[in-house]
């Protein structure tokens, strides 16, 4: 393709599972893609060649126009339980290109989104509009930043071709990185529509790509469900301590990895409400902030469900197996949180009454329509006068118990300051900020807001003058914020 192929180093092992799981799909060709976002930290982690991937061979790869050497174009296939209910899925506007792998072994999926139709595109146009993709690469490069587990983004370019939906809106292909697209709605297919024989395959598959120090487990299927259930848990309570609102955990979302994956209709909470929902087609509240936890459980039950033949020969016997570790789930995840609201607290040990002070505040902020991240925000930087709890005699008392809890612990006032600032961001994607920007992008074709978006969320615990203005929240709305799947 190129002299040096950009430093692409492709490895196809997905699509060495049976021809079940997969279909081949070539991306379909657009007439005039141009770059618009790159993210040269992440290439130059994943080894590729920086200067070649910013010249037309490089955009032309990002635009599906052009395969690189090795790549073997594949749309996955999967089901899934949609707002509960179940239905046969795939891959219906992604290609995955293939497994880059690092110069350190490690195997990351290389994909397409938004490069037209497939074999599982049911009707759809398998294209992608400007504003979704540049959404997810915001959030996404922002939870990243967040430390929080995720797929990343490599590049948005735009195809020169319209997409209509309601209205005619400008094409795009987003080039999404992620350690694997294995998701829960993978393993319902093979449950559904697979053999055993298949089934397992496709455990292995997971076992030996995310989870290898089990290999030789002899209860390796049991011990994968558990690795699962804990990571899929601790995902789900990192979200909940920046409030971040995934807003469609449909099982084909929910990744076997424990990253966050499809950035459809998410959003950052702005004030602190438990029944905060962001997306226009969750008109029940299914996927609520407050449902989060719950709603993961549930899609691990379904997980379970499709290993049961695995887990042991007699049903019954692996039945209670996997209820046993599925009752784990509350236990890592409140572990999980509780540890993340001690430091974003600025506590350094335990103490037994720290559930209640944690609740407690969470219970004022409600009270009083507090902001979420500027609530610790204003805690870590030492004005809680900032703060639209301040002056309640709930806070008041609130603030002094905090205050007499901190004077109990060893450590000194600036390893509590460095504590908070390590956890509590100072900037989050505001959703004001965020429609600013792709309004700028998708109407006028201008990426300064969203170029500067990115910079600014790139370092969210660095506290500098420079992310004062990002702090800010927005004017007083009649209006619910939503958003919208982009499909």
């Amino acid at each position: 393709m190129t002299h040096n192929n950009m430093g692409w180093n492709f490895d196809n092992s997905y699509a060495r599972l049976p021809e079940r799981f997969f279909e081949s799909a070539e991306p379909t060709q657009v007439s005039s893609p141009k770059k618009v976002l790159f993210n040269k930290q992440l290439a130059e982690d994943l080894g590729l060649d920086i200067d070649e991937l910013q010249t037309e061979k490089g955009t032309a790869v990002f635009a599906g126009n052009t395969l690189p050497k090795g790549a073997q174009p594949i749309a996955q296939a999967y089901a899934g339980h949609q707002f509960g209910n179940f239905t046969m899925l795939g891959d219906g506007r992604a290609v995955m290109l293939g497994e880059q792998i690092k110069q350190d072994g490690a195997r990351k999926d290389i994909q397409l989104k938004g490069s037209g139709r497939t074999p599982f595109s049911r009707g759809g146009d398998g294209r992608a509009t400007l504003g979704p993709m540049l959404r997810e690469y915001i959030i996404s490069e922002a939870m990243h930043a967040l430390g929080i587990p995720t797929n990343r983004s490599l590049a948005v370019v735009t195809t020169g071709e319209s997409v209509m939906r309601e209205i005619e809106l400008p094409g795009a292909v987003l080039t999404r990185v992620a350690d694997s697209h294995l998701r829960i709605g993978t393993f319902e297919y093979a449950a559904r529509w697979g053999t055993e024989k298949e089934l397992r395959e496709l455990a292995d598959y997971a076992i030996n790509r995310h989870y290898p120090d089990i290999e030789d487990n002899p209860d390796q299927y049991l011990t994968f469900f558990r690795e699962v259930v804990k990571r899929q848990a601790e995902l789900i309570a990192d979200w909940q301590l920046v409030g971040f609102i995934h807003g469609v955990m449909n099982t084909d979302n929910m990744t076997i990895s424990g990253q966050t994956i499809d950035y459809g209709p998410c959003a950052f909470m702005d004030k602190y409400d438990p029944a905060t929902v962001f997306s226009s087609i969750d008109v029940q509240g299914r996927y609520a902030y407050q449902n989060q936890p719950g709603i993961g459980q549930w899609n691990l039950a379904r997980f379970a469900e499709t290993l049961l033949p695995l887990l042991h020969e007699k049903q019954e016997h692996a039945i209670n197996q996997a209820k046993e570790i599925l009752g784990e789930y509350k236990d890592f995840y409140d572990d999980h949180w509780i540890a993340g609201m001690r430091k974003k607290l600025g506590l350094l040990d335990k103490e037994e009454h720290d559930e209640v002070l944690i609740q407690d505040l969470l219970d004022i902020m409600e009270d009083t329509d507090a902001d979420f991240t500027n609530t610790f925000r204003a805690l870590t930087l030492d004005i809680p006068e900032k703060t639209s709890m301040h002056g309640t005699e709930a806070f008041t008392d609130w603030f002094q118990s905090w205050q007499e809890r901190l004077s109990r612990q060893e450590k000194s006032k600036d390893e509590v300051h460095q504590l908070m600032k390590r956890s509590n961001p100072n900037v989050i994607p505001r959703n004001h900020l965020v429609e600013e920007a792709l309004e700028a992008a998708v109407q006028k074709g201008d990426f300064t807001l969203t170029e500067r978006l990115i910079e600014v969320l790139s370092s969210p615990y660095a506290y500098t003058d420079k992310q004062e203005p990002y702090t800010e929240l927005p004017e007083p709305s009649d209006r619910p914020f939503q958003t919208y799947c982009g499909t």
